[in-house]
């Protein structure tokens, strides 16, 4: 049975949902609540503790990357008795004076960069700054960040040997870089990680939007009936709204072309299986519904007030007929038994449309049908091909104003009513994507302290090989060939947590785009040229160098 059959056929059960949880816990498993947007505050409180990760990464190394000159200072305090604990303390201090001094700025950037941050999320967010939880809160970070900064350089340099690192020899081991290494794969690691998820968020966005939706919405009004004031008025209103000519055709439905607000079981069908409980959408529409949305149809005709008995019809989509098992649906009988609408005949299946993508445009279309009826919500209005859409809302405003002069004329876009579905996504895409540019920022700062300490390593090492005729070419791939060893593993690393993680998040989607080797190759090709030419200023000036400036001491 496919996706579409189960949720149709679902046994339908009563539970009690506290309102607290409605915004936060609003997908359902199993009668439980499980998912929904407390899902993106816990992704996007992850992702922000990750940056913050890497920028404390980040003062690791650069204090790490002139090391040289705090490694003799070390070396004196030691020799006329400074303990290996006071030490600690020292580089501890000078931690959280640069991180508090950080705090005070990043209020301020926070403040102002708040109306941004509420327009990007459709937020209303504010500084809570009278409220001292808040003060709590980012106090506790501002700690935490300073022992994750400081720890690092507190416990390296502080571990110093005084007669190694007096006679110039401070280093130690040939591994003595590799905790840095280590760090800086971390760091692009995370990024190439949240790359691909990003390019991966906006394909999936992309491929729901070119999804076909079975209708056309461009130029289509929907004007909601939310007063009394319109009963009786729709006849005169359609006809001064054609007499104008601005419109090509009006409509009436009880849903909005982007729901499904009503659905019904009930129904029975020539070779229904015994104990199937189906629960289709149930719409009632005019006869002029389907021109006026653009049906696309299968098979049969449309609803046409020229045969009295399709009163007793029914339009259906793909999705119903196939979930009804029926060959040639047009023609067929179906009985629908519904007491609470005192509903209990047979009703002829008229014709089948293409489905229309009326909810999500990532799950499958529900099976639904349509009928005649008189129980309406909205009015759509069909503005003409050849009529400018600022003269057509003028003159059909005008005539909704003369026919209902006591309700204001209110009326969406269908196509802009369809592209908030994509709304969610797209925040996430929008934010992931600002997280990503942070994270590649910061990475690369990271790599920049890593070339300047590698730099200051083997300054002596370049002097000997210009010496013996090496050129700046030979010298720049010899420098920078480390780094990019550094970003491709971080590659090998990043990518399969990538696609594990975000192979998981498609599968939330029904109808969903694959993940494309594309976007790897993207981020492998980005990630490598950014730290090239992040390295490459400091490795070009260190090749540059006069060689005998760095011989002379030999």
């Amino acid at each position: 049975m496919s996706g579409n059959e189960q949720e149709v056929a679902a046994t339908p059960q009563l539970i009690l949902h506290p309102m607290r949880r409605w915004h936060l816990y609003s997908s359902f498993k199993e009668g439980m609540a499980d998912q929904g947007a407390i899902e993106f505050v816990w992704m996007m409180g992850i992702i922000g503790g990750f940056v913050l990760l890497l920028a404390c990464i980040n003062f690791m190394n650069l204090s790490t990357a002139r090391s040289e000159k705090r490694a003799k200072e070390v070396g004196v305090r030691k020799t006329i008795g400074s303990l290996r604990s006071q030490l600690t303390k020292q580089f501890y201090v000078e931690a959280f004076v640069v991180v508090f001094l950080a705090f005070l700025p990043a209020l301020v950037l926070a403040a102002l960069a708040l109306p941004w941050f509420n327009q990007l999320a459709s937020k209303q967010l504010v500084m809570p700054w009278g409220q001292p939880w808040f003060w709590v809160a980012t106090l506790v970070f501002v700690v935490i960040t300073g022992l994750l900064s400081g720890s690092y350089p507190a416990l390296y340099l502080s571990s110093f040997n005084p007669v190694s690192v007096l006679k110039g020899r401070f280093s130690s081991g040939k591994n003595s870089a590799l905790p840095r290494k280590m760090l800086v794969v971390l760091q692009f690691t995370f990024s190439v990680a949240l790359i691909i998820a990003t390019i991966v968020v906006y394909n999936q966005i992309i491929y729901a939007k070119n999804r076909p939706v079975g209708n056309t919405r461009d130029g289509l009004l929907m004007v909601p009936i939310t007063f009394t004031a319109f009963d009786g008025k729709y006849d005169i209103l359609r006809d001064k709204l054609r007499q104008a000519g601005v419109v090509s055709d009006v409509a009436e439905s009880e849903s909005a072309v982007t729901d499904v607000s009503s659905q019904n079981g009930g129904f029975n069908w020539p070779g229904k299986p015994s104990g199937v409980e189906e629960n289709f959408g149930t719409l009632t529409v005019s006869y002029d519904y389907g021109r006026t949305l653009g049906w696309q149809f299968l098979s049969g005709r449309d609803f046409s007030p020229s045969y009295g008995s399709d009163s007793s019809g029914f339009v259906i989509n793909e999705s119903a007929a196939k979930f009804m098992g029926l060959k040639n649906p047009s023609g067929q009988t179906i009985h629908w038994k519904a007491n609470w609408a005192g509903i209990d005949q047979n009703f002829t299946i008229l014709g089948v449309i293409k489905d229309m993508v009326m909810q999500s445009p990532y799950e499958p279309v529900k099976p639904t049908i349509f009928r005649l009826g008189g129980n309406y919500n909205w009015i759509y209005v069909r503005i003409a091909p050849n009529v400018s859409t600022e003269q057509a809302l003028a003159c059909i405003g005008s005539v909704f104003h003369e026919v209902i002069p006591a309700v204001p004329f209110e009326y969406h876009f269908a196509d802009d009513e369809y592209a908030k579905k994509f709304a969610a996504e797209q925040r996430i895409g929008n934010v992931a994507g600002i997280f990503s540019i942070l994270a590649i920022l910061i990475s690369c700062l990271g790599l920049f302290g890593m070339a300047m300490y590698v730099a200051e390593q083997r300054t002596k090492e370049i002097g000997v090989r210009k010496v013996l005729g090496a050129s700046i070419f030979n010298l720049w791939g010899l420098l920078s060939m480390e780094f990019v060893q550094l970003v491709g593993l971080s590659l090998l690393i990043g990518s399969p947590i990538a696609y594990g993680v975000m192979h998981s998040w498609l599968q939330h989607y029904q109808y969903r785009t694959s993940l494309s080797w594309w976007s790897f190759a993207l981020t492998a090709i980005g990630a490598i040229g950014v730290s090239l030419l992040t390295v490459s200023y400091q490795t070009i000036r260190t090749a540059l160098a006069n060689p005998v400036k760095s011989l002379r001491s030999e």
